[in-house]
């Protein structure tokens, strides 16, 4: 390199945060993907919020505006680990919405702060009630109260979002170039559905690979996932126990990802168990400077278990849906102390100045 490097700005200027929402960079691994291997990964920490919920949470509030489900000043409600919900404060903020959203006690306090700093109430349901709890609590008071119910887990405006814009992102990205395979997991769903639509049409060559938690494989279990009104979770999936990938299946199996289930839209499903998932995101930090979170991390593990096996030459996409700043109070972040350790003590000591008592 000749001199520093130089930007170009991106040539236009944005009526709003919601209009900087997709066009998430695609971004190669150089230090840890196996020789004779190309890994990228779509880095959706990009977006306003964070992470790739922001495409959602915008579709399912303008959807709602133009189809007259959603009325000026009308309180929004939704069930959320925490992405979709921050994603949704985000929107609720800039449009006037006010936003109410459950979580499950068991999901992490940054969470909360986040989404209550950007103006929406958190009301927690007890962690013993998983999943359905928080989705089932949200319904209660949209029912009682006349509010509009996100049901991210269920309306078409999720995979559409991403059929619209993530899949066309990436094709667009590639045109003209290698990719055999797309990898992700699932929370709603959305992502591998709606990608799936546009990559069986027009990629049909790249295999899609989706991961689910290895003790909670609801997917792989093969067993159908109870529904009531509006094809609503009826209960817990029988195949689900707590695992620590937060945004990752919940315990049903959402109605969005029912039609890339049905639909054969994967090549293959491969578990991935938390502790690799924390293991890889660790590393994409510490090699090569990629912050995500827990969810990402488990897409790259088994990003990285492909690569290991493929052919020479082959091109692996992963996707990355947050940030690690979202796992700070989780198991990510364990032995990462905010005190100095013995060797940062020593060099503390090393030199005679500025030295803490």
């Amino acid at each position: 390199m000749s001199g520093p490097r130089t930007t170009k700005g991106r040539g236009r200027l944005f009526d709003s945060i919601l209009d900087t929402v997709g066009d998430t960079p695609v971004v190669r691994i150089n230090n840890l993907a196996p020789e004779g291997v190309t890994v990228y990964v779509k880095a959706e920490f990009f977006n306003p919020g964070a992470s790739v919920k922001d495409r959602l949470a915008l579709n399912i509030i303008e959807e709602a505006e133009r189809s007259g489900a959603l009325k000026p000043g009308q309180t929004v409600v939704e069930a959320t680990s925490g992405n979709t919900g921050i994603g949704l404060a985000l929107v609720c903020a800039q449009k006037g919405y006010p936003l109410v959203v459950t979580m499950a006690e068991s999901f992490s306090i940054e969470r909360r702060k986040l989404m209550r700093m950007l103006g929406a109430k958190v009301v927690l349901t007890p962690r013993a009630e998983k999943g359905t709890g928080m989705y089932n609590k949200a319904v209660e008071l949209a029912e009682k109260n006349g509010w509009f119910l996100a049901r991210q887990f269920e309306t078409s405006a999720n995979a559409d979002i991403h059929e619209a814009t993530t899949g066309r992102e990436i094709v667009n990205d590639f045109k003209g170039k290698q990719l055999d395979y797309f990898v992700t997991g699932y929370g709603t769903g959305g992502t591998v559905t709606g990608v799936a639509r546009v990559l069986r049409k027009e990629r049909p060559e790249v295999k899609i690979v989706l991961s689910e938690p290895a003790n909670a494989a609801l997917v792989s279990s093969g067993t159908r996932q109870p529904r009531g009104k509006m094809n609503a979770p009826a209960a817990s999936h029988p195949s689900f126990q707590p695992h620590p990938i937060q945004g990752w299946t919940p315990d049903f199996i959402p109605w969005v990802l029912q039609e890339a289930i049905d639909g054969k839209y994967y090549d293959e499903l491969i578990p991935v168990p938390g502790p690799e998932g924390i293991k890889w995101a660790k590393a994409l930090a510490q090699k090569e400077g990629i912050f995500t979170g827990i969810s990402g991390g488990s897409t790259f593990a088994i990003a990285m278990q492909i690569a290991e096996k493929a052919a020479p030459g082959s091109v692996i996409l992963a996707m990355l849906p947050d940030t690690g700043e979202r796992y700070l109070s989780t198991p990510l972040f364990d032995g990462i102390e905010a005190e100095m350790d013995e060797e940062e003590i020593a060099l503390m000591r090393s030199t005679p100045g500025y030295q803490m008592g």
